[in-house]
């Protein structure tokens, strides 16, 4: 190699290492949940979506949404015909904060019978879910792992655009005596975005995690076990999941 060559090569080198070039591409945990999962006890699903492929284990199994159906009624409560165009009231924001930070019913009630089941219904549609069921009670409503990780993978893009920011800052703030299961499991350098639902034998977790425009949505839904039992089969399944996330990875 000649001189100019040589001295070429070395710059680039140094300008553009090989870890720089290639990030490496990252795929779920999904054989060591799994295995983890069967043994638990009770019923367990999970899911995992990118932009390009769908993981999982039952994801497509039904069960009671409990409180993560919380997070479409604030997204059909946004895109209302009576408030998705102007400013959030003071009535308004104390009706959605308080049912997404802290979990809190009333809120929840108001707010489904403001837009109504039909309304649920429509953003399941339009966000192309398969198996998803409203109730009379807003807490039995229908759901499975595979449908939520797909509302959830690109859940501000469902949110009239004036109101996206406050419905994924409300998302990221969750008041910490409810940061449990996948909230203990975020990799360092990714933001999250998540809800939680429990009612006696119920414990569900729907979840994004974001790095600039990288996604991941994971969902743990799980029935038959104790809250600390559920919550503690959330955490695990989502740290083997999401095991050698970091934040150079990509995806897919």
């Amino acid at each position: 190699m000649s001189r100019p060559a040589l001295a070429a090569a070395l710059v680039l080198a140094v300008c553009c290492p090989a870890t720089a070039v290639a990030a490496e591409r990252w795929r779920p945990g999904v054989k060591a949940a799994r295995a983890y999962a069967a043994k638990q006890g009770g019923s367990v699903s999970f899911a995992v979506r990118t932009p390009e492929s769908l993981y999982g284990y039952r994801r497509h199994l039904r069960t009671r949404s409990a409180s993560v159906v919380k997070a479409m009624l604030m997204i059909t409560y946004l895109n209302h015909r009576r408030i998705r165009g102007r400013r959030l009231s003071r009535s308004s924001r104390a009706l959605i904060a308080p049912m997404i930070r802290r979990s809190d019913n009333l809120t929840a009630t108001a707010i489904r019978d403001f837009v109504g089941n039909a309304a649920l219904r429509r953003l399941a549609r339009r966000v192309g879910m398969r198996n998803f069921a409203t109730a009379r009670i807003w807490g039995k409503t229908q759901i499975t792992a595979a449908d939520q990780t797909k509302l959830f993978l690109n859940i501000d893009r469902y949110v009239v655009r004036r109101h996206r920011a406050t419905a994924m800052r409300l998302l990221a703030s969750i008041v910490p005596t409810q940061r449990w299961g996948i909230a203990q499991a975020r990799p360092p350098g990714w933001a999250l975005y998540f809800k939680s639902g429990w009612v006696p034998g119920i414990e569900n977790q729907v979840s994004l995690l974001r790095r600039g425009s990288r996604r991941v949505s994971v969902a743990v839904l799980t029935s038959g076990l104790g809250p600390a039992a559920g919550r503690r089969v959330e955490r695990e399944v989502a740290r083997r999941l999401l095991r050698g996330l970091r934040p150079d990875s990509v995806p897919r």
